[in-house]
């Protein structure tokens, strides 16, 4: 399968063979229930939706409960559609768990992208968004300038500052995909599946990993 739903659980290490201290991520990947199946005659386009983690019916609207009762299913909090899904070895309500991945976690040798919101960080200055170095020291009156942005262009001409200038500004929030994160291990009992590095978002929330 090419694709599953995960939720972001926390971090640990490993050790290797040579005693050294691996960084890893945790992620409870499924199981994930077929909710539709996107076919070219009918939708244009061929994809399979899956959804993840259960909610009560109260937090789903009326079109969404009849959407999972359709699947025989509960209502989900995640819906993510997967294109490179062979539609014709899924059925409608299927349950698609870790172990259908097919990952060669023992050779070391897969690897997954993962997708994920990363922390939203607020308004933040050019220092901590852009990496400035501020302005310099305190001399020549320059005592309460070391994290400003410094000079934003000319005054004459052109009068005005270019589009895509980098300054202070809303930090984080945004969608990121990470690649090639090597596949450690793989806990199938509890649907884990524990990855090389870091994964973009906070504790708890939702990404997507593709093989």
């Amino acid at each position: 399968m090419p694709g599953l739903i995960g939720k972001k659980v926390g971090m640990t290490s490993f050790f290797d063979a040579n005693g050294k201290n691996i960084p890893c991520t945790v992620i409870e990947a499924g199981p994930c229930v077929v909710t539709q199946i996107r076919t070219v005659e009918k939708d244009g386009y061929a994809a399979v939706q899956l959804a993840y983690d259960e909610t009560s019916e109260k937090h789903a609207s009326k079109a969404l409960q009849g959407h999972f009762k359709k699947a025989g299913t509960t209502p989900k909090k995640e819906i993510v559609e997967f294109k490179n899904f062979d539609t014709t070895k899924v059925n409608l309500g299927d349950t698609i768990t870790v172990n259908d991945l097919d990952l060669k976690w023992e050779e070391n040798v897969d690897w997954v992208d993962v997708t994920g919101i990363s922390k939203g960080k607020g308004f933040q200055g050019v220092v901590k968004r852009h990496g400035f170095q501020g302005v310099g020291g305190q001399t020549h009156g320059q005592h309460n300038r070391l994290r400003k942005p410094g000079s934003l262009g000319a005054s004459s001409w052109p009068s005005r500052v270019f589009p895509g200038m980098r300054m202070g500004g809303h930090m984080g929030g945004d969608r990121v995909k990470v690649q090639n994160l090597q596949v450690m291990k793989i806990i199938p009992e509890n649907n884990l599946v524990i990855l090389k590095g870091s994964v973009p978002g906070a504790k708890g929330s939702y990404v997507i990993l593709e093989d």
